[in-house]
């Protein structure tokens, strides 16, 4: 008998137009339903001072009913507009405080009767945290409220009565002197939103001239279609700052706009806005449309005019293309009041040659001088973590070649030439340096942390042929010198979450094994032994009737030598010779690189915690499957080719491998052996099914299937479509749709908001399969996105999956 979920009656519109097949959604077989409603681990967030650590339980996955709210989607942004604020269905119902030294767990009092929390943020003096709370109101209506912890004593408080007002962001943020807060409102004046009239004023027109020379024009969802359109986008982003203190008492700071950012100078007397203006686009998302830059006081007063960007529609060609003129614009934390920005030297192209690409710059209060240069570079600024006065380090990288580059520039001296600190690959995991170790300042910035004699500490994932193993050194920025303070060994996987003490000795961690789930320690490095570990939480196993999954991270060759890896999965008591080989799952995703070697570098761990999750492959498991998760897929282009260009050939080989391997080792046979993957998996899932027999079925998650429908590059793919016709048309699984033999499932969110994966995507190349004679189906799922949300859409997934591989693999014949 099928199981079924009945719908309410509230969500009955949503399937009005569904075949009758669908009339209900559908429940998969008990162990993989157990696996969905499994309990989930709270969030935490660790204080400025590092001794107290905010706990929020995370809620089961939100019915349909939640997900079926209504959205809007303008100008690539998906807003509520019941609460004013960016769509979103998960929040947390409790929250509470957990003391680090003493691992004691703190209550509130006077919390929300119903929580939702969608954000929240210590005051830098951690005297308090904000958050943020999405309150039902009247007729199914609902606001965002700003509340307040007062740590001391435990008590939360509304602070404000007044609505907040955003599309993108959190809407609130700390004044460095913890006295208040900058908030996003709602313009008491704005009166309720354009209302849908249904007639058109005039036709959507759109000028090539708008844009000189060429573009890039990704294919992006959710764009503005017409005035209306843009009229309803005004007034869901019109937003007035104001200025909330301790005790709730509000002052607006200047008059509404449509401001898209807004941050708070270190000194806090200075507020960097970016407002958009008008003309809006049809062609890109709202982060491209015009806007200005302004520095204002805290009465909204503009002081400074930093830039009036134009509208920019679309990028010169290339994945180092950047916007012509200032960009990147952003306070120096460690300065009261200096602005730092980028401008390309090439105007943003990078086919244009050039010896300088990017000249960052910086100007300090009150703006009048000329501004000062802090490096010229030979590729793309990638950002600055900022030390003090004579210590910074500036990173750019240049992703065609994936050559990456920390320098140690002093701001305070710009004249002195920089010292190179870093060069390295970006794919190249082995030989990463790690990422400096900052912590807030007193105004709650984040600074380096910088010990005796120039040492900074790194945090890395310690990639290695024995896997991941993070580690946290110390290094000298004179020498050159590094000393490995920690790092993670077996038969344990250790991440560092955050260091908690300047020196680096005490360390705050997550540390799993196979069978033990993450939880969170605090190690003692001067202590010896056990006496290092302390246990902060002890969450139990989300799934103790998987407890005993095996688990091995297996290396194999690809037929030309380039070396892989995987992590194989299977059922608990499993033995192969005994019990002799199962029906298998792999589940995969491409990427590509610059050499063999990056490709050939060992990913994971062995060590990581057998997470049996709803969303991966491991699900299967619990239905008699072994799986192989995340095997190599790499694509190699090396020197000046172009990895594409080999992308089918290469696939094909890495598939091949790992069927050969699987088989090899006696736990799987190759005439039940299914290919899946989401997204560019899902498009490698059906290239897979065109040009091989290797698989007797694929599951296609979100994917895309016809290159030529997003003709400006796709993945990492940089060349257009009439630069690499061949490419695009050799690489599109619609083209060869009448290759596929094989039975493909195909499942996308009716309202997938990822560029390149419309849902036009999975609906023309089903109707292909059918078509022409093929086996193929397809399930769209109401009101999801490029990642499903709905617990009766998981459910679905889950359902629609496990059939399909019980038709067509469990019991296939040779």
């Amino acid at each position: 008998m099928r199981n079924s979920l009945p719908i309410v009656p509230l969500t009955l519109s949503l399937i009005a137009a569904v075949p009758p097949a669908y009339a209900q959604y559908q429940l998969p077989p008990a162990p993989l339903q157990a696996i969905v409603d499994a309990p989930r681990a709270p969030g935490l967030g660790l204080s400025p001072k590092r001794n107290l650590v905010t706990m929020v339980a995370t809620p089961a996955l939100p019915s349909i009913v939640e997900v079926a709210q209504p959205e809007l989607k303008l100008a690539g942004l998906r807003i509520n507009p019941r609460t004013y604020s960016p769509s979103r269905f998960s929040f947390g119902t409790d929250l509470s405080l957990l003391d680090v030294a003493t691992q004691a767990e703190l209550k509130l009092h006077g919390l929300p009767r119903q929580l939702r929390l969608a954000d929240s943020a210590w005051s830098p003096d951690q005297r308090y945290l904000a958050f943020t709370h999405v309150a039902y109101v009247d007729k199914g209506e609902s606001k965002v409220e700003l509340w307040l912890v007062d740590v001391k004593s435990l008590q939360a408080k509304k602070l404000t009565t007044e609505p907040l007002s955003y599309v993108a962001g959190t809407g609130f943020s700390w004044l460095p002197d913890s006295s208040a807060l900058l908030v996003h409102l709602k313009p008491a004046g704005l009166g309720k939103a354009p209302p849908a009239t249904g007639i058109p004023s005039g036709p959507a027109t759109q000028d090539s001239q708008v844009s000189t020379g060429a573009r890039q024009l990704r294919t992006y969802p959710d764009l503005l279609k017409n005035e209306e359109d843009a009229r309803l986008f005004e007034h869901y982003a019109t937003v007035q700052l104001a200025l909330v203190d301790l005790a709730g008492k509000t002052r607006l700071v200047g008059a509404p706009d449509l401001f898209i950012g807004a941050r708070l100078a270190p000194n806090g007397k200075f507020i960097l806005t970016q407002a958009m203006q008008r003309p809006f686009s049809y062609a890109v998302p709202a982060s491209s449309f015009a806007r200005r830059v302004d520095v204002r006081d805290l009465s909204g007063k503009v002081l400074h005019l930093v830039a009036s960007r134009p509208l920019e529609e679309g990028l010169p060609p290339g994945n180092d293309a950047v916007s012509a003129g200032v960009r990147d614009v952003s306070w120096r934390v460690d300065a009261p009041a200096t602005l730092v920005w980028a401008e390309a030297q090439d105007g943003g192209d990078p086919a244009k040659p050039a010896e300088i690409r990017d000249i960052v710059y910086a100007q300090a209060a009150p703006f009048a001088d000329k501004p000062v240069v802090l490096a010229r570079l030979g590729s793309r600024f990638g950002g600055i973590q900022w030390g003090r006065g004579d210590l910074a380090l500036l990173s750019e990288s240049w992703y065609k070649t994936r050559a990456v580059k920390t320098w140690r520039i002093a701001p305070d001296q710009p004249a002195s030439a920089p010292q190179a600190v870093f060069a390295y690959s970006a794919e190249d995991r082995y030989n990463n340096p790690g990422r400096p170790v900052t912590q807030p300042d007193a105004a709650g910035l984040p600074r380096l942390l910088i010990g005796p004699d120039a040492t900074i500490l790194l945090d890395g994932a310690g990639a290695s042929n024995d896997g991941d193993r993070p580690f946290i050194d110390r290094f000298s920025l004179a020498s050159k010198q590094k000393e490995r303070l920690f790092q993670s060994a077996a038969p344990y996987y250790e991440n560092v979450v955050a260091v908690l003490s300047d020196d680096g000795t005490r360390l705050l961690t997550t540390r799993e094994s196979p069978t033990e789930r993450p939880n969170f320690f605090v190690r003692d490095l001067t202590q010896s032994g056990a006496a290092q570990l302390t246990a902060l939480t002890h969450f139990p196993h989300p799934t103790p009737q998987l407890k005993d999954v095996q688990k091995e991270q297996i290396r194999y060759k690809r037929a030309d030598g380039v070396d892989l890896t995987a992590t194989l999965l299977l059922p608990p008591n499993y033995e192969p010779k005994r019990d002799g080989p199962l029906p298998m799952l792999m589940w995969a995703y491409p990427q590509e690189f610059k050499s063999a070697s990056a490709a050939s570098q060992t990913t994971g761990s062995p060590y990581r915690f057998n997470a049996v999750s709803y969303w991966g492959p491991a699900a299967f498991l619990a239905m008699g499957y072994a799986v192989l998760d995340n095997p190599s897929m790499p694509i190699v282009g090396a020197g000046d080719a172009e990895p594409n260009d080999t992308y089918l050939p290469q696939l094909v080989a890495d598939a091949e491998a790992a069927v050969n391997e699987v088989v090899r080792r006696g736990v799987a046979e190759r005439h039940r052996i299914a290919i899946g993957g989401h997204s560019y998996g899902a498009f490698m899932t059906g290239n897979l099914l065109a040009h091989t027999r290797l698989f007797r079925a694929g599951i296609a998650r979100s994917g895309a299937y016809n290159r030529t429908l997003t003709p400006f590059g796709f993945q990492s793919e940089e060349r257009p479509f009439w630069k690499a016709q061949e490419v695009y048309h050799t690489m599109s699984p619609f083209n060869n749709a009448d290759k596929i033999k094989d039975a493909l499932l195909m499942i996308h969110g009716e309202q997938d908001n990822n560029p390149g994966t419309f849902p036009i995507q999975s609906e023309r190349m089903f109707q292909a399969i059918k078509g022409l004679g093929g086996t193929a189906r397809l399930v769209m799922l109401p009101n999801e996105s490029h990642a499903y949300r709905a617990r009766e859409s998981i459910m679905q997934m889950l359902y629609e999956t496990n059939s399909w591989l019980d038709k067509y693999v469990k019991n296939a014949k040779p």
